[in-house]
């Protein structure tokens, strides 16, 4: 009885086969991106400069919608975290106080990392307060809508400095300054509850809406606290 011993191989073609391989690479995801005309992206092969540019463009349009609140999907759907970084790091640098070395004091401003701690652990609450009442987003999307509508105190801040260095302290200053901050507060606020006015329930809108008035009041004083010594 003769046992015969084949041996196994792998290869597909020939090894004389000289012929094309034909067949498709695509990715499932980039042909599906494509039938749905939204935009194909490889960061992995673009330059880093073109996907900062990319960012940038992207905080830019919500700070559009932040000043202009009429489209609400845009936040909700495309949520980062950098523009809300980028605008406490700025506020946080503009509020903190100024040392005095000679005598070793501060002149009363917070420093950088309660700045940073206020805005942060404050939007982390609001957002708790929110999922607690029942609210249909999800944690960072809030937090998200929260940092950005901070646009228009950075803005007051920015006003409020220049007219520190325009006018010497007086009641004109101090009630400009007041003002300014107010209007700020009551556009940062007005845009939050756009964005977040429909994720709660009916009866507990008003519960939702007293921290978030809280939480840009009490950085609205900052800004005015650190205008007007």
């Amino acid at each position: 009885m003769t046992t015969e011993v084949r041996e196994a191989r792998l290869d597909i073609y020939p090894t004389n086969y000289d012929g094309p391989v034909q067949g498709s690479m695509d990715l499932p995801n980039a042909q599906q991106s494509q039938k749905n005309g939204e935009p194909e992206f490889n960061t992995l092969d673009e330059p880093i400069s073109t996907t900062i540019m990319r960012d940038l463009k992207a905080v830019g349009i919500k700070f559009k919608h932040v000043l202009q609140p009429k489209e609400k999907t845009t936040l909700l759907k495309e949520w980062d975290l950098w523009g809300p970084l980028l605008l406490c790091t700025f506020m946080a640098l503009m509020l903190q106080g100024s040392q005095d070395k000679a005598n070793n004091e501060n002149d009363g401003g917070p420093e950088f990392a309660e700045v940073f701690v206020i805005v942060w652990i404050g939007a982390a609450i609001v957002t708790i307060n929110s999922k607690l009442l029942g609210g249909n987003i999800s944690f960072l999307q809030s937090v998200c809508i929260l940092g950005y509508c901070l646009l228009p105190l950075a803005i007051a801040l920015i006003a409020c400095r220049c007219l520190v260095f325009l006018f010497s302290p007086s009641t004109f200053l101090f009630f400009t300054s007041l003002c300014i901050s107010m209007s700020g507060f009551l556009w940062a606020t007005y845009a939050s509850l756009l964005f977040l006015g429909n994720s709660q329930p009916d009866g507990k809108k008003a519960l939702a809406v007293y921290p978030i008035f809280l939480f840009y009041f009490v950085i609205a004083w900052l800004v005015l606290a650190s205008n007007v010594h």
